[in-house]
């Protein structure tokens, strides 16, 4: 779509849209309260607000190259920023990391070294925050045909994401009180459908009525 496009879209926007949910949006601008972070890729073939219908004001929605969250303590990020103000200071109870098929950053960190002149800015942030993931997927699954071998580096992605959030001290905090969820999902653009991590079962399995929070098996009880 062109910027011409874009812009009869927001003319069309405050015509129809807007006016009718004037409450709505004057209700929004005097603050936020959202309880889910979705945290997905920056194509642009995904819309977390389409796919999951959900309206304005209700989804903290943060987006990047490869839905990636770089380690707590690995540098003063934006991720980090954004998990914080989340956590702390909107009081967030649930987080959706969400990958999805056919993502070209995965395919990038599958074949990295191809990166390095075209796109050396992506190359950095694929190597330094995406080595776990290709390391995984490409000793542990010698042999596959490519369109297998980027599934499940799309899966394990996301799972290295989770493990990732768990290194915040707010989220692990929260994780131990039980006032926050963290799931992993996988968008499929074809079917338009999700997939949801069920760690009983340890893969991903169609979504349908309920979601399936990624236990932290480090979280024990203490005894009173």
């Amino acid at each position: 779509m062109s910027v011409t496009g874009l812009i009869q879209g927001l003319n069309a926007f405050h015509t129809n849209y807007f006016s009718h949910h004037r409450e709505l949006f004057e209700q929004l601008s005097t603050g936020q309260s959202p309880e889910v972070l979705f945290i997905t890729c920056s194509d642009s073939r995904i819309d977390p607000c389409l796919i999951t219908q959900a309206q304005p004001g209700e989804l903290f929605v943060m987006r990047n190259v490869g839905n990636i969250i770089p380690a707590y303590g690995t540098a003063d990020s934006a991720e980090g920023a954004g998990i914080e103000y989340a956590v702390q200071g909107v009081g967030i109870k649930d987080i959706i990391i969400c990958g999805h098929s056919h993502c070209g950053a995965m395919k990038g960190l599958l074949q990295i070294n191809s990166l390095s002149e075209q796109m050396p800015l992506v190359h950095s942030w694929l190597k330094r925050h995406g080595e776990a993931t290709r390391r995984l997927v490409l000793d542990n699954y010698v042999g596959l045909e490519a369109d297998r071998l980027l599934k499940i580096a799309v899966e394990q992605n996301v799972l290295t994401q989770i493990r990732n959030l768990e290194t915040y001290p707010a989220i692990r905090s929260k994780l131990h009180s039980g006032q926050l969820n963290l799931h992993a999902w996988i968008y499929e653009i074809e079917s338009g459908t999700i997939f949801a991590y069920n760690a009983e079962l340890r893969k991903f399995i169609l979504l349908e009525k309920r979601s399936f929070p990624v236990p932290d098996p480090l979280i024990v009880s203490i005894p009173a």
